[in-house]
């Protein structure tokens, strides 16, 4: 039985693609490289601040990296001092976040954006609706690595088979697989159904309030 839901952030709970984009292209025209478009940042996205700095410095025009200590550290930087710049929640998650603590599951967020960031952008646009939120953080590997996930799952007191991981990338997928938790893609987000479905989403959510009936349909078949 789910006992907690475990959420991805950016492209799983909020549409974070204009905040990444535009602190993202400040820092490229600062090094006189070109911007690049927002729809590329769905997959510059999901691993990380560095993982990001690395793609967009390649694309716009420093495959070499010489760039990259000095722009990751501006970027760090800017999204500290304003990571809710056009941040918004997704239609009918706010709704679906209150359904789920009224049927009495745990709620937790699981992501590689900073823990500053990820306090200040959580607490801003849900309030108090999260039991626990865990970031990027030293001594704590980033997704897809399952730690993050299991650090959860322990602190809420729930095995992971009673936690619903739902994300939107195949780097969510594979995390919450390799923790041991009941996967559910999100749709709605950055990547496409073909890369959930290939890296084994066990559900797949149109919006997000489906989520709750995915959660008690997985309850009536039989869970344990």
């Amino acid at each position: 039985m789910i006992k907690a839901c475990v959420f991805d952030l950016d492209g799983t709970l909020a549409d974070t693609l204009d905040s990444l984009s535009f602190l993202a292209n400040q820092v490229l025209k600062e090094f006189g490289l070109k911007e690049l478009p927002r729809e590329n940042f769905k997959y510059y996205a999901g691993e990380g601040a560095t993982m990001l700095v690395r793609r967009i410095l390649r694309d716009a025009g420093d495959p070499d990296l010489t760039l990259l200590p000095e722009a990751d550290r501006i970027y760090r930087e800017r999204f500290a001092k304003d990571p809710l710049y056009k941040v918004v929640p997704y239609d009918g998650m706010i709704e679906t976040l209150q359904k789920l603590k009224e049927e009495g599951i745990l709620l937790a967020v699981c992501t590689n954006k900073p823990q500053a960031a990820t306090d200040k952008v959580i607490h801003t646009l849900f309030g108090d609706l999260f039991d626990i939120m865990v970031g990027q953080r030293d001594g704590l590997p980033r997704k897809p690595a399952p730690d993050s996930a299991l650090l959860i799952a322990k602190t809420l007191g729930v095995r992971p088979e009673e936690c619903m991981y739902v994300g939107d990338t195949a780097t969510d997928m594979q995390t919450g697989l390799s923790a041991g938790m009941f996967t559910v893609g999100a749709l709605w987000g950055f990547r496409t159904r073909e890369e959930l479905v290939s890296n084994h989403a066990q559900a797949l959510a149109e919006k997000p309030t489906d989520l709750p009936g995915i959660r008690r349909q997985h309850d009536q078949t039989g869970c344990k």
